[in-house]
């Protein structure tokens, strides 16, 4: 029974999780075992990735790929990068069991750790590879054999410098001083690796002989470094290792080049022997031209066969006498010149340390003649399709600026105010970084102005007390009264205007007798806005009748307790009261409307409260023009024009000149809409 959702792939094959008794890992035991996998088969990060894809991020849709250019610790996470953009994101926090740690696929997650997969399909069992290829040996069964190659070059052309046997691994051919040659590979039966048939390849990766090989060449302008062979192996068939000679420069140095190879069978380093065919007797020549180029000077030699004397027939060489066999003479071949070939340097390290950058290397035109590899003018080489120059690169994505909320509500309702967003500098790999990790000059704004609108006005006053001045007869109450600003409110107020609401008006309980009395006056401002202060007030001796009052000496009152003529006051004492607007207009002139005003609570200082009594909280909208429509019926008023349908129709009753000449079908109109009063 395979553990997990999706079975493990790695090199070539689709792995399920058993338990065994092999291997124990927290209290479970797994084996790997092997099955055929379809070429077609997705890699199993890129299923979990795609499984997203239907997911909203950021409030929309994206498809994701895998994305492992993470650290090390990171592999068992499962980040994905939005096809198409800059950046990715960790899904999850932990891949599915199974999933290879990154690009390595000899590791793999577990639990969220990366275990590594041994060389014998166990996970856990931490046997490697040693030097001779053998699953947890213990580099007994090979020997290493390496050598340096210090030859003298004295011709032009491909000259063997080593043989890399069958079963050879761990090889390292290196060139230890740069020149101007080449390393080259072939296999026996002739087919060029590496650098064959005069063509300079780039360095990369090359499969040959059942293995991988590693070409470097370091940049020819910077580096000192030579040339390079590497492969892990093991070798499957027998490759031969050749020196290119191209310069003339080359008769007059000597090339060292380091040689390492781990074998089970190599025995020593085989240089290369011309073989020259004996033909004794009658001699047939054959010069053969020893250079696997076309172009430019080889060289070919004479070679002899044994041949009977009539029919030239080809025969052993025991029927022809030895010491008669001709002397083999060498002599020049193809020697017209080579055509020009595009020189291929290594890219330069890239522009940028994140983001798009740019990297370039050097091409140049160069041609073998006269024994030597010159550079020669581009248009020698314009038969060929030039190698790019430049090309864009990008070693990591950049932080980025990220939008992280909506825009909050302006900071007050009406008039000019301020919102904001959030706004953060976010790593490539999700992270809140520093600001100055991102490009400020890019930065999208936090911090806005916004516009309400104007603010409204209205009259706000409280309902009119219940006391009256006077005891008996004519007296006066008050009520409070403010003009404020309206911030919550969409009904149609009017602003203040100039017409202050009364804040007293008389009152009067009932008809005095004939009695004297202190009478006094109203108390006088407090002499403190807030807190403690004190006021006054006229006291005086009055005779009350039904005839109205008569001033007496304060001695006619002496009887009496006098009223105090000043008191302490506190103008904030009184607590929180409720405030209301005027009526707005009704909304209908006949067959009942209704109207609106505006209440608040109110502190002693006049800020918005909570502090009154919800059962005391004056109404905010009534009834009103509860009286059914009657048309007034104006004998003066009638159609002057033949077709005021058409006035009705295109909406001209609003002009006085229409509404006179179509009187009787604009009135109509007019008492069929209700009455809408705008807000200022």
């Amino acid at each position: 029974i395979c553990i997990g959702e999706a079975t493990v792939v790695t090199n070539g094959f689709t792995f399920c999780i058993y338990r065994t008794s092999s291997w124990k890992m927290n209290g479970c035991v797994f084996l790997l075992h092997p099955q055929a996998c379809p070429p077609s088969s997705k890699h199993i990060r890129a299923v979990q990735c795609s499984s997203y894809n239907n997911q909203p991020f950021m409030g929309r849709l994206y498809e994701w790929e895998p994305f492992n250019e993470v650290p090390g610790e990171q592999h068992c996470e499962l980040n994905c990068r939005a096809i198409g953009f800059r950046f990715y994101v960790r899904q999850s926090e932990r891949v599915m069991d199974g999933t290879p740690c990154g690009q390595n696929e000899t590791f793999l997650c577990v639990a969220g750790n990366c275990t590594s997969l041994g060389c014998d399909e166990y996970l856990g069992s931490r046997k490697v590879m040693d030097k001779c290829g053998v699953c947890g040996g213990d580099n007994t069964t090979c020997r290493l054999v390496s050598g340096v190659f210090k030859h003298s070059l004295t011709k032009i052309g491909y000259h063997k410098i080593v043989e890399i046997p069958e079963g050879a691994t761990k090889i390292n051919v290196t060139e230890m001083v740069k020149s101007r040659n080449y390393l080259a590979l072939r296999s026996r039966s002739g087919r060029s690796i590496i650098n064959g048939n005069w063509a300079i390849d780039r360095p990369g990766k090359y499969e040959g002989g059942g293995t991988m090989f590693t070409y470097r060449r370091p940049n020819e302008i910077s580096s000192t470094a030579g040339e390079s062979f590497l492969a892990e192996g093991p070798t499957k068939e027998i490759l031969d290792v050749y020196v290119s000679n191209e310069s003339a420069c080359a008769y007059s140095r000597l090339f060292f080049i380091s040689v390492e190879i781990e074998s089970t069978n190599i025995t020593c380093l085989k240089g290369h022997y011309v073989k020259i065919l004996l033909v004794p007797t009658s001699y047939k020549s054959n010069a053969l031209c020893f250079k696997s180029s076309v172009c430019f000077s080889g060289f070919r030699y004479s070679v002899f066969h044994c041949v009977h004397r009539l029919s030239l027939v080809q025969v052993s060489d025991t029927l022809c006498d030895s010491s008669s066999r001709p002397t083999p003479q060498e002599e020049a071949c193809n020697l017209q010149p080579c055509p020009a070939f595009w020189d291929i340097g290594e890219w330069s390290e890239c522009s940028k340390t994140c983001g798009l950058g740019m990297q370039h290397r050097q091409v140049l035109c160069r041609q073998v003649y006269a024994n030597r590899t010159l550079n020669v003018h581009m248009s020698r080489c314009r038969h060929l399709e030039r190698p790019e120059t430049a090309s864009t690169c990008q070693l990591k994505i950049c932080s980025e600026w990220q939008i992280r909320s909506e825009w909050t509500t302006c900071s007050v309702p009406c008039g000019l105010g301020q919102r904001s967003r959030e706004v953060r500098c976010v790593s490539n790999v999700g992270d809140f970084v520093p600001d100055e990790e991102c490009n400020m000059n890019l930065r999208p704004i936090d911090v806005e102005n916004c516009d309400m609108g104007a603010c409204a006005k209205s009259w706000f006053y409280t309902e009119w007390g219940n006391r009256c001045s006077a005891e008996c007869g004519m007296g006066v109450r008050s009520r409070g009264v403010l003009c404020l600003t309206n911030h919550i409110s969409s009904l149609p107020l009017e602003g203040c205007g100039s017409e202050r609401p009364a804040e007293s008006q008389v009152c009067n309980n009932g008809p005095c007798e004939n009695r004297i009395e202190w009478f006094t006056g109203p108390w006088s401002q407090c002499s403190a806005e807030c807190g403690a202060g004190s006021q006054q007030r006229s006291v005086v001796c009055l005779m009350k009748s039904d005839e109205g009052f008569t001033v007496m000496p304060p001695y006619e009152c002496s009887s009496l307790d006098r009223p105090l003529s000043q008191q302490s006051c506190n103008l904030k004492a009184c607590g929180a009261k409720w405030y209301h607007t005027d009526w707005s207009a009704c909304s209908k002139t006949c067959e009942g409307g209704f109207r609106v005003r505006e209440v608040r609570c109110l502190s002693d200082d006049m800020q918005s409260s909570e502090g009154c009594d919800e059962q005391l909280r004056p109404a905010e909208k009534e009834g009103c023009n509860p009286e059914p429509c009657i048309p007034h019926i104006d004998e003066n008023c009638r159609d002057k024009y033949f077709n005021c349908n058409v006035v009705v129709q295109a909406r001209l009753c609003v002009y006085d000149y229409y509404k006179t000449t179509c009187c009787a079908s604009c009135s109509k109109v007019a008492h069929k809409q209700p009455v809408h009063r705008r807000r200022s």
